[in-house]
């Protein structure tokens, strides 16, 4: 095998990057020595650029690896750009894919590497400065492998290596990471490794996915939630939709929803699945245009991009009408594995995978957080301390600026009154139908019309908002007409970000201090050991797991699961990292 593995026996885990997946056979050579090596490290994480196709990986033929292959080519995603984590082996072999240009991905890496391997065409390729990334990414003592036949035209790329702090001895195939110079290593675990414990404030979608993530990973949980049942809130509608959003610049948001949304169905499928383990329906969605110019932009995405079948297609109006099972006003895009899902179900189904690793604390109403000796002390009205943990996550929407430590975090509270509908006076569809409203297959007889969007407080049912949620449904459905109907529904309070994206990970503190002039997002003072998982909006089924996820590879150290301007588009420091930018470039007035 290239790649000398020896030094990974009894470690907790372990990391290796290969240049280029292909037919999967590397992959499979190492899993299988990993398997049979009493000495294996308790998890593997494997970083593959430049996959290869599902019907290659398929064709794979070793009988040792047949079990192993049909569950990678069952968890295979779609073939979009962007990073894809898939769990194997119970979560002891994490897969993490990077489709799209190699060079492009590697500079996206957020790792510790501890083996390199670097084989086929395309790694040559890149650029002699690239290389250094290689040992920015590199942890201690890591070791590389070159796979060529002949390694005398690579003199080139050994020199830029040998510049990145890797030494060749004998081997010129051969290297390891012993800089001359003092190395910043990439990513380190954040919490004291002596107790992985946290408390979690909030039982909805986000709460529930952090204490599924980390409970997965050995930690216990305490979940205090101030209602007495779970998914009170914004979580607690009947009927909830999942798709992606398309752009055609696949902007960051659009980028962070396909990745999301991808996830989020990976993560439901080893929890058994859309009307197994929780109730809901993979039943397709049919985003309908708003008008003619909507239309002509879409088609123009749809020939930008050429999205895979599973995952995006076009419809003209007439294909949209015979999917949705009813006259539709114009075309749209089918997303053919989106639907929806109750979301209490699943938060209950996330809640009972943590089995006893996870302690619950209903209708606990908190007064203060407090920092004292590494410890996050939660307290109630009468001071009494409800719990305490080195890690503290606000998973509780816009409740979480009632505390001081994230009083300054630019969210907002916006109303959305959902409408419910007896299933015999709604219109009869196939798929979940969305666009300037959205319409959902019955869940207990009951139809979801939705959602208004108003920047008000009042709890109340109003008719104005289901007239409006109506008109917009009927406008997209024209031979439909609602006719007079009860005022029924359910009103929620959706937890936004003044740019629209949720805010994940540590928590700045405003008012701490910033020695480096000219900041980065690394650079800004942080609450120890607090984190957030916060500004969900209206799509907190798909931000829920991969949200999760997130931050809890950021507390194990682990490679990070999306690319690294993702992770920073996410960032809860983002917006203090403008401000103080805003501020250094404001001139300063002299007195004259």
């Amino acid at each position: 095998m290239p790649t000398d593995l020896s030094h990974w026996q009894g470690r907790d885990r372990f990391v290796l990057l290969d240049s280029e997946f292909g037919d999967g056979v590397q992959f499979f050579t190492t899993w299988q020595a990993w398997r049979d090596d009493a000495g294996r490290p308790r998890q593997l994480h494997y970083l593959a650029l430049a996959p290869a196709s599902l019907d290659l990986l398929r064709q794979t033929r070793n009988p040792q690896w047949q079990t192993l292959a049909a569950e990678l080519c069952a968890a295979w995603p779609t073939a979009v750009p962007g990073f894809h984590r898939i769990f194997l082996q119970d979560g002891q072999l994490v897969l993490t894919l990077m489709f799209g240009d190699s060079a492009a991905c590697l500079r996206q890496i957020v790792a510790s590497v501890d083996a390199f391997h670097l084989r086929g065409p395309d790694w040559q390729a890149w650029p002699l400065p690239m290389l250094s990334l290689l040992g920015r990414l590199s942890a201690r003592q890591a070791r590389l492998a070159i796979s060529v036949a002949d390694a005398a035209p690579l003199e080139a790329q050994r020199t830029a290596l040998r510049q990145a702090g890797f030494i060749f001895e004998e081997d010129p195939l051969r290297a390891h990471f012993a800089p001359r110079f003092s190395p910043k290593y990439p990513i380190a675990p954040t919490p004291p490794a002596t107790e992985r414990h946290a408390i979690v404030i909030g039982a909805g979608l986000a709460g529930s996915a952090a204490c599924q993530r980390l409970a997965r990973r050995g930690w216990t949980l305490t979940l205090i939630e101030r209602h007495d049942e779970i998914a009170q809130e914004a979580s607690g509608n009947i009927a909830g939709i999942f798709m992606p959003v398309l752009s055609r610049d696949d902007n960051p948001g659009s980028r962070l929803s396909r990745s999301a949304y991808l996830f989020a169905q990976h993560v439901w499928r080893q929890l058994g699945g859309i009307g197994h383990a929780f109730t809901g329906a993979a039943c397709g969605v049919l985003q309908i245009a708003r008008d003619a110019e909507h239309v002509r932009a879409q088609q123009n995405l749809a020939s930008h991009w050429r999205y895979p079948g599973d995952f995006a297609e076009w419809l003209e109006q007439a294909a949209a009408t015979r999917l949705a099972g009813s006259p539709v006003s114009n075309g749209g895009w089918h997303f053919p594995a989106g639907g929806w899902v109750q979301p209490r179900s699943l938060c209950q189904a996330m809640l009972d995978d943590c089995g006893a690793s996870l302690q619950t604390l209903f209708g606990q109403r908190i007064d203060k957080l407090e920092y004292q000796q590494q410890s996050w002390i939660v307290r109630a009205e009468d001071g009494a301390e409800i719990a305490r943990a080195p890690v503290l996550i606000l998973a509780n929407g816009c409740e979480a600026l009632s505390f001081p430590q994230a009083a300054d975090l630019p969210l907002a509270a916006i109303r959305g009154q959902i409408t419910h509908v007896d299933a015999s006076q709604a219109p009869s569809i196939a798929p979940v139908i969305c666009g300037a409203a959205y319409l959902t297959p019955p869940c207990g007889n009951v139809c979801s019309v939705g959602a208004s969007y108003d920047e008000d407080a009042d709890p109340a049912l109003r008719q104005d908002s289901q007239d409006d949620n109506l008109a917009r449904l009927a406008n997209m459905l024209p031979g439909w007409s609602p006719g007079p109907l009860q005022l029924a529904g359910r009103v929620g309070f959706r937890c936004v970000a003044s740019d629209r994206l949720p805010l994940v990970g540590a928590v700045p503190d405003q008012h701490g201090a910033c020695s480096v002039r000219e900041a980065k997002l690394k650079d800004l003072p942080r609450f120890d050991g607090l984190y957030s998982l916060l500004g969900y909006a209206s799509r907190g089924l798909i931000w829920a797991p991969l949200a999760a996820e997130l931050l809890a590879a950021q507390l194990e150290g682990e490679p990070l699961p999306i690319e690294a301007d993702l992770v920073a588009a996410l960032d809860p420091a983002r917006f203090l990292l403008k401000e103080r930018r805003r501020d250094s470039a404001t001139p300063v007035k002299r007195a004259p």
